[in-house]
């Protein structure tokens, strides 16, 4: 087997594995867009058979056909090694649903009230986090850059530093990262932090989690931060509950510097474009707009989860409802709150209250010709939910606290300068890439309602201004803009694919 100059470290697998005539056979994700095909897509910058991928696949002890090590034919990305760790259920249970869910998620998105210390099983942790090391340390060539992606791997690069010191490790946080008070909650916080540590370069989406990051550096190890540069005025809107002026760099801890990167993710836009310059996708549309006939579209769209904000969208449209009788009949909600996996019984919690919820407004408002609110639980195809956003109103993303949040960007990216709004919370991270969406402090009914009265009286030439700027922002940063950046950003820490050569980037 080949080793790879670049292996990606990401609890997902890269495809989707269905069973065909009695063979295994790996298929695309069904989905263009995402995380995924973004992050295969950084293969196609090296020399054929160079990237490998790492992840975990649900597998129980006494099947001898098991492969660990696959290769994938991938045309559109050059092909790849997936290296796959056999974990059980009990081991990815363990270290994703109740460490990495319980215990991480709602420290990183600042719900400290629903931190659960208990159930964890930290030496469990521990030992996926080795595995997912050791099988990195396995693909990487001699100087390979080892980039992992996301919280429940935070331990990987103090295995792998270990393991393998030749090598260059990279880390990218797809979350927020909170503040000191908030992320020193965590009883580990110690060794969390020294792993990030080990690393060469570690990413975020927006300038206040960097910062966040540093300064728990600095007052948990003495950390210096050496190198503080202006934030950029695309990544900068003045007076934002996640605005920051200044970004940190360049973090100095002993005689070892670690490079401080910040790189929100951007949409897909010429993916958007060419699935909506279908014609299927117009027809769409079209249908769409004829069953509206006339009424307001509003959509909000997310995942099941309570930093979501979709019970907070489901009561700002209820109050909408309620002090504007003359609304009645004449706008309707669509919800899309995707299902969480089984087993976490905080986000089975959220769903039973955005059903209930949708029913009860439902059940005081629907009248035979009109149904206020239509919930979707299952995932929509994406060139579906493109049409969807094409023919909205309002997008309504209102997230209580949130990394990023593609689906603002991607509702942009779909108007193209078409009149609509955007109401958008101050707490999701592409606010301050935003500046003509209209904010809403999703903590205050007040200032929602405020803007949703807005997004409702903004004229059709004012949003049509206001969609166009943002159309312009969002794809001046879309998706290839990241893949450059990033690996501009490898190229700190002395990764260059160009140079694609064993041991070239551990000279560097």
């Amino acid at each position: 087997m080949q080793k790879s100059s670049l292996v990606i470290v990401y609890h997902r697998q890269p495809y989707e594995e269905v069973i065909e005539d009695g063979k295994t056979v790996f298929k695309p994700n069904k989905s263009p867009n995402g995380i995924v095909p973004t992050l295969k897509s950084f293969f196609r910058r090296l020399e054929p058979g160079r990237g490998a991928w790492v992840a975990w696949k649900q597998h129980e002890p006494g099947d001898d056909e098991f492969e660990r090590v696959i290769h994938v034919d991938d045309d559109d990305n050059g092909g790849f090694y997936v290296s796959r760790l056999p974990l059980t259920k009990h081991q990815s249970s363990s270290f994703y649903h109740v460490t990495s869910k319980e215990a991480f998620w709602p420290i990183l998105h600042s719900f400290p009230r629903l931190f659960s210390y208990d159930p964890v099983d930290w030496h469990t942790f521990h030992e996926v986090n080795r595995l997912f090391a050791e099988a990195a340390a396995e693909q990487a060539d001699e100087g390979a850059l080892v980039w992992i992606h996301d919280y429940n791997l935070w331990l990987v690069p103090h295995y792998l530093r270990q393991i393998r010191p030749d090598v260059k490790i990279a880390f990218f946080h797809h979350t927020p990262f909170p503040s000191q008070d908030v992320f020193n909650v965590l009883p580990w916080r110690a060794e969390i932090l020294g792993s990030l540590l080990d690393c060469d370069l570690v990413g975020f989406h927006i300038p206040r989690y960097a910062k966040n990051f540093t300064d728990v550096a600095r007052g948990l190890t003495g950390a210096e931060i050496t190198t503080v540069v202006d934030t950029p005025d695309h990544l900068n809107v003045p007076g934002q509950a996640l605005s920051e002026p200044q970004m940190p760099t360049v973090l100095k801890l002993g005689n070892r510097e670690i490079a401080i990167d910040v790189a929100p993710v951007g949409a897909d836009v010429h993916l958007i474009d060419e699935i909506l310059a279908k014609k299927e996708s117009a027809e769409l549309e079209d249908r769409l707009i004829d069953r509206m006939d006339g009424r307001k579209l509003v959509v909000s769209v997310g995942r099941t989860d309570y930093t979501k904000g979709t019970v907070e969208a489901l009561f700002a449209f209820e109050r909408l409802l309620q002090r504007r009788p003359d609304l009645k009949g004449k706008i309707t909600m669509l919800c899309i709150s995707v299902r969480a996996a089984s087993g976490m019984a905080i986000y089975e919690e959220t769903q039973r209250d955005i059903e209930q919820n949708v029913g009860r407004i439902n059940g005081l408002y629907s009248n035979l010709g009109w149904t206020p609110i239509v919930l979707y639980s299952n995932a929509i195809p994406f060139d579906r939910l493109l049409s969807y956003y094409r023919a909205a109103d309002i997008c309504l993303t209102i997230p209580v606290r949130d990394g990023l949040n593609l689906v603002a960007k991607e509702f942009v990216a779909a108007k193209n300068g078409r009149p609509g709004a955007l109401v958008l919370s101050e707490f999701a991270g592409c606010a301050v890439e935003l500046p003509d969406a209209i904010y809403a402090n999703p903590y205050g009914n007040r200032d929602t309602d405020r803007a949703m009265d807005e997004a409702l009286a903004m004229s059709e030439s004012e949003s049509a201004e206001r969609m166009a700027r943002m159309y312009e922002a969002v794809t001046r940063y879309d998706i290839v803009d990241w893949i450059n950046h990033i690996f501009e950003a490898f190229g700190r820490v002395g990764f260059d694919p160009k140079d694609d050569k064993p041991g070239k980037q551990a000279a560097a």
